[in-house]
């Protein structure tokens, strides 16, 4: 009897070159087929993603719309603005608290609604107390306990932080949860390291067969700069909105006032940001590199033509710099 032994050497050339190869999947250009769109909204902490989706959300309820608003943030600020400052309770400290009662979470417990938004926090553990994405990761499970999957709307809105780049809050694009992802930026070099960040992560998972795309940029506080179109143009994904850096807006915001409204000056800008958020494709970006990112910015801006210096041994050991004896021992040839 003679054993059939494959060929090792060829069987893992084969398996390179089919690693090698680049995914041809495409994003599809055409409205996503469910009828319920689940959004994800990412950007740099402080970039204004809250205001923009509390003032989005509403519009798009004005408009007739059943909407769905979760607050994927730790700091547990997506509702604030909706809700005139109010803090709703969060799904994870909710959770906690009736389990320890030996009760079960109800919607009325942590869902809450005002001009016809639905909106919830998932929350997070305390400073110093647990994982944020993993309390992301538990806030689903919960949803998903509640019936997540058979509720009715026609928008889910989930605000993520942008910053952080671990798996819970990678989780729309990872686990293709949401059909598009959207990026809320400025004219500023640290939101658009993290808005190109998003469209690496994007990117990353298109090429592991994932299908989410990114539906465009939200440009926030807009000085007229030109950075962040620029950047949109270089990725290749358009400006869903240009919100400017007004002092009304700034007020509004401040005092928690809604302005997403026809019944404000403001209405007409979130209405046309709420009709192109609706419509806008799925796209798949070309994310910078991070000579790229900068080359958008001028060089006094950025320090980009900065030329970096190595530094020595003798620099490293300072005042105890000097000729080391080597403990190497060296034997005779024999």
């Amino acid at each position: 009897m003679t054993l059939d032994i494959p060929n090792l050497k060829e069987f893992d050339a084969r398996l390179r070159d089919e690693a090698a190869e680049e995914p041809t999947l495409e994003v599809p250009a055409d409205p996503p087929s469910k009828k319920t769109q689940i959004i994800a909204i990412y950007g740099k902490g402080g970039i204004g993603k809250s205001f923009t989706l509390a003032n989005l959300s509403h519009m798009m309820a004005e408009m007739g719309k059943r909407v769905l608003l979760i607050g994927c943030d730790p700091k547990s600020d997506t509702t604030s603005l909706l809700f005139g400052g109010k803090a709703c309770p969060t799904i994870i400290e909710t959770s906690t608290r009736k389990k320890l009662a030996g009760e079960e979470v109800k919607i009325g417990d942590v869902c809450f609604k005002r001009g016809g938004v639905f909106a919830m926090e998932l929350g997070g553990p305390e400073v110093g107390r647990g994982c944020g994405g993993r309390g992301i990761i538990h806030g689903f499970e919960l949803l998903e306990k509640l019936g997540f999957h058979d509720w009715d709307f026609d928008y889910v809105l989930l605000d993520f932080l942008g910053d952080v780049v671990c798996g819970g809050f990678g989780l729309p694009i990872a686990r293709d949860m949401a059909q598009k992802v959207i990026v809320v930026g400025s004219n500023d070099l640290q939101s658009l390291y993290v808005a190109n960040n998003v469209c690496s992560a994007v990117e990353y998972f298109r090429k592991l067969g994932g299908n989410v795309g990114v539906a465009g940029l939200v440009i926030n506080k807009d000085d007229g700069t030109g950075e962040a179109k620029a950047f949109a143009e270089a990725v290749g994904i358009p400006i869903l909105a240009s919100i400017p850096a007004d002092d009304d807006l700034r007020r509004k915001s401040a005092n928690y006032q809604i302005v997403g409204s026809n019944a404000t000056q403001w209405g007409a800008l979130f209405e046309e940001l709420a009709g192109n958020v609706a419509d806008a494709p799925p796209l798949r970006p070309r994310p910078l590199t991070q000579d790229g990112l900068l080359g958008l910015f001028s060089a006094e801006t950025t320090g980009k033509d900065f030329v970096l210096e190595p530094a020595t041994d003798t620099d490293m050991r300072g005042k105890y710099a000097g000729e080391t004896v080597s403990l190497e021992v060296v034997y005779d040839n024999v």
